[in-house]
């Protein structure tokens, strides 16, 4: 897997950006699954969830309120998903945590 979001993040590669702080950058997926499908991901390199440390208890919880401004700034209020991918077997195709914002329709479940 690359890292190609620690390119966004150094704005080697394009993305449409829709907010950014010190420690999270949030953008548009290319392949999105629904008609609101954003990324949020961290600026400091946390591979995958299961390699988070306790010392990254505050940067996680950052990152989902992150994804809550973000969907509130989406208008999302009737409501969203967010989802963490873990590994391959969950469908983790890139090296870095990140969070995908999913709505603006009726989301089905079970989500696999």
């Amino acid at each position: 897997m690359s890292d190609i979001f620690g390119k966004i993040i150094q704005r080697k590669i394009s993305a449409d950006i829709v907010y950014e702080d010190d420690l999270a950058l949030a953008f548009k997926d290319i392949n999105p699954q629904a008609p609101t499908h954003i990324l949020v991901i961290p600026k400091q390199l946390i591979p995958r969830l299961s390699e988070a440390t306790n010392e990254d208890s505050a940067l996680l919880g950052h990152l989902l309120m992150t994804a809550k401004k973000v969907a509130e700034q989406e208008n999302l209020a009737d409501g969203y998903r967010v989802v963490i991918n873990n590994g391959e077997q969950a469908g983790q195709s890139v090296d870095r945590l990140h969070l995908h914002i999913l709505g603006g329709r009726r989301l089905s479940w079970p989500p696999g």
